[in-house]
């Protein structure tokens, strides 16, 4: 599964820079695939999408912090547990039921993200 903040967030920021993959952003940010990644150019994503990890696309969330889904592993091939979940002072980031994904999925996705 990929992580998800909740709306209980307080917009505190502990969890952005804890996440490898910079797939946290400030609501109302909008972001990029190759931030905090190896994407450059045009790319084609897991799912067959073809995109350009250069340009920005519309925040997911307005008011508080949130993961983009596609870039979240769950930490998987960097640490054992989700960081942004253990630095949350309110315990707001949690599994995202909408993006039920298997290990091996997140782990694939951290090789196309770090290692491509």
């Amino acid at each position: 599964m990929a992580t998800m903040i909740t709306d209980q967030c307080i917009n505190c920021g502990a969890c952005e820079p804890e996440c490898p993959n910079n797939a946290i952003y400030e609501g109302s940010d909008d972001w990029r695939y190759k931030e905090g990644t190896v994407l450059r150019g045009n790319i084609i994503l897991p799912d067959g999408t073809e995109i350009d990890a250069d340009e920005f696309q519309d925040s997911i969330a307005d008011d508080i912090y949130y993961i983009v889904p596609g870039k979240c592993t769950e930490c998987k091939g960097h640490f054992g547990e989700p960081q942004c979940a253990a630095v949350c002072p309110v315990d707001c980031c949690i599994d995202d039921p909408d993006h039920e994904e298997s290990e091996e999925v997140l782990l694939q996705r951290f090789s196309f993200l770090q290692q491509q």
